[in-house]
């Protein structure tokens, strides 16, 4: 089991020493409101071990933050009415991750929110999509 990391901002939350608005918990996650919330409600669902990220998290610990995404965003659905909700997660600093232990941003959405997707779908060459898959199918 990974240990705690002394200079890990979610180690010391799960441990008590850092503040948080935790708004959800069990024996294996914490749910915590974002500090720099994208949408009203923005939260982020961690597991109480440490894990660098999607590559390093165990699978138990990985469902169980997969199941308190979801506890939290019927809890959000009843409470905060939002139109949609984003479950994201990024991993490595390329792909924008900025804390280095595994979590899911839970981000409810709004009709009129600011938030827009940082890509825009266009589609691809289907040979191209067709050479891809057959590669990751491989795992080479």
């Amino acid at each position: 089991m990974p240990e705690a990391r002394p200079d890990c901002i979610f180690c010391a939350i799960v441990a008590g020493d850092s503040p948080a608005e935790i708004v959800d918990s069990d024996d294996h996650t914490v749910t915590l409101m974002d500090i720099n919330p994208a949408t009203k409600g923005h939260a982020l669902v961690i597991p109480r071990r440490h894990s660098d990220d999607l590559l390093d998290i165990g699978e138990d610990d990985l469902t169980a933050c997969a199941i308190a995404a979801q506890r939290v965003v019927k809890r959000m659905e009843a409470s905060l009415e939002p139109d949609g909700f984003n479950l994201i997660n990024a991993t490595r600093a390329a792909a924008w991750q900025t804390v280095f232990h595994f979590h899911i941003h839970v981000v409810p959405r709004y009709e009129d929110d600011p938030l827009k997707l940082p890509w825009i779908p266009r589609g691809a060459d289907l040979d191209e999509i067709a050479t891809i898959a057959a590669t990751i199918r491989e795992g080479r």
